[in-house]
């Protein structure tokens, strides 16, 4: 029976909490066959729960808990608390979330560092990779709600990016749709579409903010949140973001990382996000600075 908690969820992400240990593929499975039944009736993966569902689940084989030991708890550096929310200021190389290899991340944390909070849970993602503005929810009605502005897009939403080269100052829209794809290795990859792909109408808006010799600092806001956008459309308009593993110039970042810049991540940092509260209804504007390393960086360019 769906409680308050969960109602306003989709039933595959409801399915992926409760059924922890079964592989995501086999729920997945289950889902498409019809022998998940909410209410009685089929149901498919992106079905919204509702206050009092009933949902059936066939029997599953969960996998034996793991002998890993819990995420140590850890506080992040805050921008904003309140009774429904919290905004916290990600560092680069922390995962949002446990899975593909990585034990845990800030979600498990900080669960694990604040025992009493009934409900906690990541209102949308950021890349490892990425540091900067993180959004959790307190409570189910503000995820429901928030998550419902960032598929609007009612969100402001800017990054800070250092990519290679000079950036073409007309160059101020890219809209090329995605393609995402697992490569030899399982691992999720995205590529501009080509003729014989499925792509997702992607875009992305450009402004320069300083340039420097050999690299160029950007204001990249974007209009549709696909899986490693900005990385895959900077790198497709040849002017890769500095530090990206998957996406970058890699004999660049390696200048970068063992010369003396000494920089070893990727430069690309959520810096705004603005939002209705909510509760309240008041628009929200955070901003976090940009990172130690990343400011160094700019200096010694």
């Amino acid at each position: 029976m769906i409680d308050e908690n969960s109602a306003g969820q989709r039933l595959d992400n409801f399915l992926l909490r409760v059924l922890k240990g079964v592989p995501k593929t086999h729920v997945y499975r289950v889902i498409r066959s019809g022998e998940v039944r909410v209410n009685k009736g089929r149901a498919g993966a992106d079905t919204r729960l509702a206050l009092g569902d009933e949902v059936r689940v066939p029997p599953v084989r969960v996998a034996e808990p793991s002998a890993a030991p819990p995420a140590p708890p850890r506080e992040f550096p805050l921008l904003f608390e309140d009774d429904h929310l919290l905004a916290i200021d990600k560092p680069a190389g922390v995962a949002v979330h446990g899975g593909s290899g990585v034990s845990f991340g800030v979600i498990e944390q900080l669960r694990r560092a604040r025992p009493q909070a009934k409900f906690l849970e990541l209102v949308h993602r950021l890349d490892k990779e990425t540091s900067g503005i993180l959004l959790l929810a307190k409570k189910r009605s503000a995820l429901t709600a928030l998550q419902d502005q960032f598929r609007a897009r009612d969100t402001g939403k800017t990054y800070a990016a250092l990519v290679s080269g000079t950036w073409p100052s007309k160059l101020k829209v890219i809209d090329v749709a995605l393609h995402k794809f697992l490569d030899a290795a399982g691992e999720r990859r995205v590529r501009a579409a080509g003729a014989e792909d499925e792509g997702r109408r992607s875009i992305t808006l450009v402004k320069v903010a300083a340039a420097y010799e050999g690299f160029t600092l950007l204001d990249v806001t974007i209009k549709t949140g696909r899986t490693h956008q900005i990385r895959v459309h900077l790198q497709h308009a040849g002017h890769p973001i500095v530090g990206d593993p998957k996406y970058g110039d890699f004999e660049l970042n390696r200048e970068v990382a063992r010369g003396s810049l000494r920089f070893a991540r990727m430069f690309l940092h959520a810096r705004r996000l603005a939002f209705d509260h909510p509760a309240s209804g008041e628009r929200i504007e955070l901003a976090a600075p940009l990172p130690t390393e990343c400011q160094r960086l700019l200096e010694a360019l």
